[in-house]
């Protein structure tokens, strides 16, 4: 798996996963928030399966 997001995209990734769980650990928005996981492991992880599926990189390190 060859990382394929980039900083600002990973930045993003991670802080909306956060927030999202957070909501939804809060109450503030259902079950649904925890869906927040998927950004964050994906942020986390530096690699995006539908991102790789269509080819889209914003990772400019090669």
């Amino acid at each position: 798996m060859t990382k394929n997001v980039g900083g600002i995209d990973r930045t993003l990734r991670i802080i909306v996963g956060l927030a999202l769980i957070a909501a939804a650990a809060t109450g503030t928005v259902g079950l649904w928030g925890y869906i927040g996981v998927v950004p964050l492991l994906t942020g986390l992880m530096g690699w995006c399966p539908p991102y790789a599926l269509l080819g889209f990189n914003t990772c400019k390190v090669k």
